[in-house]
């Protein structure tokens, strides 16, 4: 998602956001370690990905 579709969720939409992106990472991380991750890049995607929502955010307060 582009930083300006970001933009235009509320508050509560990007918080909502960035906890299932959490969860999705911490899943990702776990079939990391057990060796069934086919696509290692996807981590390093989703942690940018809440890095900007994380942004958003502080800039809306």
């Amino acid at each position: 998602m582009k930083v300006i579709e970001l933009r235009k969720k509320d508050k509560k939409e990007l918080e909502k956001l960035a906890i299932d992106l959490n969860k999705k990472l911490s899943d990702l991380r776990l079939k990391f370690h057990s060796s069934k991750l086919k696509n290692v890049k996807e981590v390093g995607q989703i942690k940018k990905q809440i890095a900007r929502i994380l942004t958003i955010l502080r800039e809306v307060k």
